[in-house]
């Protein structure tokens, strides 16, 4: 599978993404984006500083002034490529993958993504093309301190959580920088210094093995609840006060609240994965539903071109307009825990607080080793279209067909290699019948 995906470069470091790909994807960058200033951070891996190096060399032989953040959120990089006005910026981070990998999450001007249909596929093909000469002006690099400035960008959103018993796991990864200037002291912190070997567990807030440690003292500390951030902070997961996980979409209409309540009417996004349940909140609380692609790289054009508050994916990245459209676990969960404080103030648990939204019998994302993913999703439409009618079909990422009593997404992952399923049924028996049907559809693919 190709190192440049559908929004962003990401592979195992030295076997797939070498130190020879990131000069000469620095050397390319400034030209393909009209660059003259750019923005770099990097996560903890072990294998990012010699990412960086080779990168901002190229950068610099192409001409381009680099400004290097050093360890930084992803968030923290889109913040300051679009406050700051930086023509570009990279991060360089695998985000949750494993530590052997590694990879690039590439933003132009006002921190607009850069993905397959914006420069990654002219990247991908001029990377194995003879590079050009080197710039006649070398460019300069210097060292940048963003984090305070990126905690005072994030104060206003700040609130008073000494009412809410709270842990925070930082997961060995760039959460640690900033967790405590902005949850405060009367929280417990687990995995809070940078590793990007990620020693306690995975730096993925999907993987259940991810928050068992945090369910755990969730449940001992009888605390109200627990939050987990992946390895590079743009997306975050919340656990109740029984320490169970919250499916990350079901998320999106207690973050839409806080913006519904200034903006009577206003849009919020959502993916094609999203739960009936979730759909039915937000426009229960007045906002116009917009349902697109999975992926920050569709997410931040749509959220631009639809004026919408903010928006959220099952994968757990939260979206805010007032975020320049990107991507924050910090700013989600700082919304979040805020409106968690008011639930408590009224006596409501976070379970109870979610329990409206969390009406449907949903399967979570199952994935899928399939050979020829799209002739699959054909056939898999084709079969359920025989069968009945649906109220609604979708067929921009994949398909998504929503019958009376259930709905099935079915789409090809962007990133890894794999066939991804979303069931969800009025009850859980419908649940349990039309997943075995569908799996017996996808059986000769397997």
């Amino acid at each position: 599978m190709s190192l440049f995906h559908a929004y962003d470069i990401r592979g195992v470091f030295e076997r797939e993404l070498t130190t020879d790909l990131a000069y000469r994807i620095g050397r390319l960058l400034p030209s393909l984006l009209k660059a003259r200033r750019v923005l770099v951070g990097r996560d903890a891996r072990h294998s990012s500083p010699a990412l960086r190096d080779a990168l901002c060399r190229g950068l610099i032989e192409a001409g381009a002034d680099v400004d290097d953040m050093g360890l930084a959120t992803t968030p923290m990089v889109y913040c300051f490529t679009a406050r700051d006005g930086y023509e570009a910026s990279v991060q360089i981070t695998a985000s949750h993958n494993p530590p052997e990998y590694n990879g690039f999450k590439i933003s132009t001007a006002g921190a607009r993504p850069v993905g397959r249909d914006t420069g990654l596929a002219d990247l991908e093909r001029l990377v194995a093309l003879p590079l050009p000469a080197p710039a006649a002006r070398l460019g300069q690099i210097k060292i940048v301190e963003k984090r305070h400035d990126f905690v005072d960008f994030l104060r206003p959103w700040m609130s008073d959580l000494s009412g809410l018993r709270l842990a925070v796991d930082c997961s060995d990864g760039m959460a640690s920088l900033v967790a405590h200037d902005l949850f405060g002291a009367g929280v417990i912190y687990l995995n809070d210094k940078p590793d990007g070997a990620f020693p306690h567990h995975s730096p993925n807030v999907l993987d259940p093995s991810s928050y068992v440690r945090l369910a755990e003292v969730v449940r001992r500390e009888r605390l109200d609840a627990g939050v987990i951030f992946d390895g590079d902070a743009d997306r975050v997961a919340f656990l109740d006060e029984t320490g169970a996980f919250i499916q990350p979409d079901y998320i999106i209409p207690i973050i839409a609240r806080r913006f519904l309540r200034a903006e009577p009417g206003a849009t919020v996004l959502h993916d094609i994965r999203t739960s009936r349940g979730v759909i039915e909140a937000l426009q229960a609380d007045g906002a116009k539903t917009v349902m697109w692609k999975v992926g920050h790289a569709f997410a931040k054009v749509k959220l631009r071109e639809t004026g919408a508050v903010c928006g959220g994916e099952l994968a757990g990245h939260y979206y805010f307009r007032d975020f320049f459209c990107c991507d924050s676990g910090e700013l989600a969960a700082l919304v979040v825990l805020a409106e968690l404080v008011a639930a408590r103030m009224r006596g409501i648990t976070f379970s109870q607080l979610i329990a409206p939204i969390k009406c449907y019998a949903n399967s979570g994302e199952i994935n899928f080793t399939v050979q020829r993913k799209d002739d699959a999703i054909a056939a898999v439409r084709r079969a359920l279209l025989a069968e009945a009618k649906p109220r609604a079909e979708y067929d921009f990422d994949g398909v998504r067909l929503d019958f009376p009593d259930w709905w099935i997404s079915l789409r090809a992952s962007n990133t890894e290699p794999y066939l991804r399923l979303v069931l969800e049924a009025a009850t859980p028996a419908r649940l349990a019948e039309r997943r075995a049907t569908v799996e017996r559809l996808l059986a000769p693919f397997l």
